[in-house]
């Protein structure tokens, strides 16, 4: 069996999804830099891999796959992070999507202007607007830990867990007024208990 490689730096949030994922299922695997400050994703050789020109990609013996979600869904089927009951495993990848939409659109702005200053994203009044609604939509994710009183697919680890430990450890980490949500201080606090979630989410990399 090929050991799969990742291509991607590892200061990447999406790139960390995977690498938790995999280690999550103590597979081998791995890693090439690739992205900011690192072989460019605009070499011909990435862009065959992955026409978006973005990390991660995962390659093993079936070939390149991109899209962090999806290469997790992949990695984990068959196992218990993906559930196989359909009703089960459609509230994980409820979760999944509600990260990759409405929650990666909340931060987005002022993550990039506050943390990775970028050019263009610098305007005060919508770095508030998106601080605002990063702070609304981790208050849904609080609710429905205290919901569940576990994780957010229910009782059970999985990975809605894996791409929301990230994002939550995102949020706390960056230079921003936050909302106090005390289950989700609970549940990040449950989350570092994993040695593979401490090992991808340093405080100096949120």
């Amino acid at each position: 069996m090929t050991i799969p490689r990742v291509l991607g730096r590892a200061s990447s949030l999406n790139v960390r999804k995977v690498l938790w994922t995999l280690d999550e299922l103590d597979q081998a695997y791995e890693r090439e830099d690739w992205g900011a400050g690192f072989a460019s994703t605009r070499d011909p050789k990435f862009l065959a891999m992955n026409p978006n020109a973005l990390v991660p990609v995962l390659i093993d013996e079936h070939g390149a796959l991109w899209e962090s979600n999806t290469i997790c869904r992949y990695l984990a089927t068959g196992t218990p992070l993906l559930p196989e009951g359909k009703r089960a495993r459609a509230i994980v990848e409820q979760w999944m999507d509600w990260q990759a939409t409405e929650l990666n659109t909340a931060w987005r702005y002022a993550f990039a202007g506050l943390v990775r200053k970028a050019p263009g994203f610098d305007d005060p009044k919508q770095i508030a607007a998106s601080v605002e609604a990063w702070n609304t939509a981790m208050g849904l994710l609080d609710a429905r830990l205290v919901d569940t009183g576990a994780y957010v697919a229910g009782e059970h680890f999985s990975l809605a867990d894996i791409v929301l430990g990230l994002a939550l450890h995102r949020w706390l980490h960056s230079p921003i007024q936050r909302v106090e949500w005390p289950a989700l201080t609970a549940y990040y606090e449950r989350l570092k208990q994993r040695p593979a979630f401490a090992a991808w989410s340093l405080p100096e990399v949120p």
